[in-house]
């Protein structure tokens, strides 16, 4: 299951960079996209 939620976050995170028409536009992107990845994280912990 996290497997598969970490490869849809990557997809995800690629596709949008993808998107971006500038170097800060992707920049965000890329911050957004680990903040997603740090959160999951934090969620998945044991508690």
């Amino acid at each position: 299951m996290m497997r598969k939620l970490m490869l849809l976050m990557v997809v995800a995170a690629g596709l949008t960079t993808a998107a971006c028409n500038t170097v800060s536009g992707a920049g965000k992107d890329v911050k957004a996209a680990g903040q997603a990845v740090t959160q999951t994280a934090e969620d998945a912990k044991p508690k």
